[in-house]
């Protein structure tokens, strides 16, 4: 089969198509034949091992030669113990732990997997697992009426999000570069800032900030939020991450705030709600691009340059 493949961390130059043997899935796992891999940040951290956590299991060199997580496609063969999916199945998920989705085949566990609802597309499937979990649980604590703040908004899970506060009935504000400001707008974002321009720490408070793009102070974080009003992050590096989850907390409490890192909790039963919104039409997926196996390395530049609308989809077969 033809896959993605990278043996050091760096830029998009560092990948390369290759043929390599199609995976055996062990005991507990399915192999997917892949229609479509929608790229996450997670996918540019892991290319280029920043932040450090990307390193995770691969401190000198990748873990997996062959990123890619959010997969949809159709069950080729399953596993020894295998009983939720036969040959034949359409399904997506989340393959975090073993990636591989830029290639024609990919070994999941059965586990991450969910059956594909018919009313959705490979390509619209393969964007909600990672940014829909994420976008969900990030927006849990909107309430009718409160103002909502959505910090990288107009990538995917941000653009998951604006939604998801919006159905809530929120008051919802989108920041992100210039070029997504009228993205955001569509979307559904009350509110847009330009993060060049204006500093979002300083025009609230609000009620609730999802930062999909950590890098600033815990005492900025905490002006920005309202009092009894929560603040998580998800992304961004390793020093601001680890200061929210320490002196974070502490002023957090001190003054009336929650203040924490969004412990993204991974699976099935995160992302499938979402999908079923978007198979009645309740959310959109919004594509703003799907790329060939030979153009990976411009579909994750795109990606963590920050110039996606909403998601980028690899189609292996196009």
């Amino acid at each position: 089969m033809r896959a993605v493949v990278h043996d050091r961390y760096g830029g998009p130059e560092v990948l390369r198509v290759e043929d390599v043997p199609v995976p055996t899935p062990s005991s507990g796992q399915v192999l997917v034949r892949v229609e479509a891999t929608s790229v996450n940040l997670s996918d540019w951290e892991c290319l280029v091992g920043s932040p450090a956590y990307a390193r995770i299991g691969g401190l000198r060199a990748p873990a997996r030669r062959t990123l890619g997580s959010d997969i949809a496609g159709v069950v080729e063969s399953v596993g020894a113990g295998v009983t939720g999916f036969r040959p034949g199945d359409e399904v997506y998920g989340d393959n975090l732990a073993l990636k591989g989705g830029f290639a024609e085949y990919a070994v999941a566990p059965e586990s991450a997997l969910a059956a594909k609802p018919a009313a959705l597309s490979f390509t619209d499937a393969s964007t909600l697992p990672q940014a829909g979990a994420i976008a969900i649980q990030g927006t849990a604590w909107a309430r009718p009426g409160s103002r909502v703040l959505v910090n990288g908004a107009g990538g995917g899970s941000g653009s998951f999000a604006i939604q998801l506060a919006k159905r809530l009935g929120a008051h919802v504000t989108g920041v992100d570069n210039a070029t997504k400001l009228e993205f955001m707008r569509a979307v559904g974002a009350d509110e847009v800032l330009d993060y060049r321009l204006q500093d979002f720490t300083r025009t609230g408070p609000y009620d609730l900030v999802l930062d999909l793009v950590a890098h600033r102070s815990v005492l900025a974080y905490r002006r920005s939020v309202a009092r009894g009003g929560t603040y998580r992050c998800v992304g961004g590096s390793v020093g601001t991450l680890l200061r929210v989850l320490t002196a974070g907390a502490l002023v957090g409490k001190a003054t009336g705030r929650s203040l924490g890192v969004l412990a993204v909790k991974e699976g099935p039963g995160h992302f499938a709600p979402l999908a079923h919104l978007v198979s009645r039409g309740e959310v959109t997926v919004h594509t703003d691009r799907t790329y060939s196996l030979d153009e990976v390395p411009e579909a994750l530049a795109r990606v963590g340059e920050g110039r996606a609308l909403g998601k980028v989809v690899v189609v292996p077969t196009s």
